[in-house]
C-alpha cells in the first residue's frame, strides 16, 4: 500500500502515570482528533479508579473509544481488540478526524500498528490444567521460570500473577514448537494499514515518574479506591480485569492479613515496576520519538514539541 494510501495514525505510548491522556486530549484539540484507547482494563465498566480512567472532565469534550465497554466477567483478547480498534480507527478517518491511539498497553499497539497475526494454536485442557496446578503448588514465579527458559523475550514482558498469559506462552510453545516472540515475528506478514507517529512519554530521572505513582495512589485513596475495590471483590471477573492493578494489592487488606499501610505500599510497588516493564516494552521500538515530560515548562510546551514531531512526520 502506497504512504498516500493509508491511514495517518498518531500513537501516544508509555509508562502509567506519564500523562499520556492529558497530551493526547490536548493534540486532539489542536488537531480535531479522537481517542482511541490501548489500556487493556480501561476496558471494563465499573474499575474505573484503580484503572485511572480519564474522567469526563480530563477528556475536555474529546470523543474516547474502547473505553467502559465490558463488564468485569467478559474475557477480552488482544485478538478482540485489534479487530475493534481497526474499525473505530476507520470510522474515525472516514469521518475526516486523526485517530489518536493511546496507551500503555504494549501488545495492543504492537497489534495495530504492526498488523500482527495471532496464531490460531488451538488449547490443550489437559495441558493447561497441569500448568494451573504447577501454578497453584510452585507459584507463578516457577511458571515464568520455565517460560524464560525457552522464551525469555516473553517472560521478561510478563508479571507472575499474569497466570493466563504465561500459561498460553507455554501451551504455545508446546503445542507448536514455537515460541510466542517467534510467532509474533512470523505473523508480521502483512504490511500496516497505517502512517504512524509514534510519540512516547518519560522523564529525565526515573524517580520523578515513581513520585507521581505514588502521588497517584495517595490520590485513588482519597477519590474512593477501597470501596470500588470491595464492590470489585465481590465481582466474578475475567482472567484479563483479574490482573488489573489496584485491587489484588489490597486483598491483604480486606483479608486482615496486613495492614492498609502495607497493602498501600505493595500497590505502589507494584504499580512501579509495572511503568518499569511498559518502559522495557516501549524502548525496543525504534520508531518512537521520546519526550522527557519534565522538560517542559507547561503541558502546551509538551504539545507544541508533539506538534513539531507530528508536521516533520507528516511533512506537516
Amino acid at each position: 500500500m502506497d504512504k498516500q494510501e493509508k491511514i495517518p495514525l498518531l500513537v501516544i505510548a508509555g509508562p502509567t502515570a506519564s500523562g499520556k491522556t492529558g497530551l493526547a486530549v490536548e493534540l486532539c484539540l489542536r488537531t480535531g482528533g479522537q481517542v482511541v484507547s490501548a489500556d487493556s482494563m480501561q476496558i471494563y465498566r465499573r474499575m474505573n479508579i484503580a484503572t485511572a480512567k480519564p474522567t469526563a472532565e480530563e477528556r475536555r469534550g474529546v470523543p474516547h473509544h474502547l473505553i467502559d465497554i465490558l463488564d468485569p466477567g467478559q474475557s477480552f483478547s488482544v485478538v478482540d481488540y485489534k479487530a475493534l480498534a481497526q474499525k473505530k480507527i476507520e470510522e474515525i478517518h472516514a469521518a475526516g478526524n486523526l485517530p489518536v491511539v493511546a496507551g500503555g498497553t504494549g501488545l495492543y499497539i504492537s497489534s495495530l500498528v504492526d498488523n500482527i497475526t495471532f496464531s490460531a494454536t488451538s488449547g490443550d485442557p489437559a495441558l493447561r490444567r497441569a500448568l494451573q496446578q504447577q501454578a497453584e503448588e510452585l507459584g507463578g514465579e516457577h511458571l515464568l521460570a520455565q517460560l524464560a527458559s525457552f522464551d525469555p523475550e516473553t517472560a521478561a514482558r510478563l508479571h507472575p500473577n499474569n497466570l493466563g498469559r504465561i500459561i498460553r506462552a507455554i501451551e504455545i510453545y508446546r503445542l507448536s514448537g514455537k515460541t510466542m516472540t517467534q510467532q509474533l515475528q512470523d505473523s508480521r506478514l502483512h504490511p500496516s494499514d497505517y502512517d504512524v507517529c509514534m510519540l512516547g512519554l518519560t522523564f529525565t530521572h526515573r524517580q520523578r515518574l515513581y513520585d507521581r505513582i505514588n502521588s497517584r495512589v495517595g490520590q485513588m485513596l482519597a477519590d474512593g479506591l477501597l470501596n470500588e475495590a470491595e464492590e470489585i471483590r465481590a465481582l466474578h471477573l475475567s482472567p484479563t480485569a483479574a490482573q488489573a492493578i489496584g485491587y489484588k494489592e489490597l486483598e491483604g487488606y480486606f483479608t486482615g492479613s496486613c495492614s492498609l499501610e502495607q497493602a498501600v505500599e505493595n500497590l505502589k510497588r507494584e504499580t512501579r515496576r509495572y511503568a518499569k516493564r511498559q518502559l522495557t516494552w516501549f524502548r525496543r521500538d525504534k520508531r518512537i520519538h521520546w519526550l522527557e515530560a519534565d522538560r517542559f515548562e507547561s503541558p502546551a510546551d509538551l504539545a507544541d514539541a508533539a506538534q513539531r514531531i507530528m508536521a516533520e512526520h507528516w511533512g506537516l
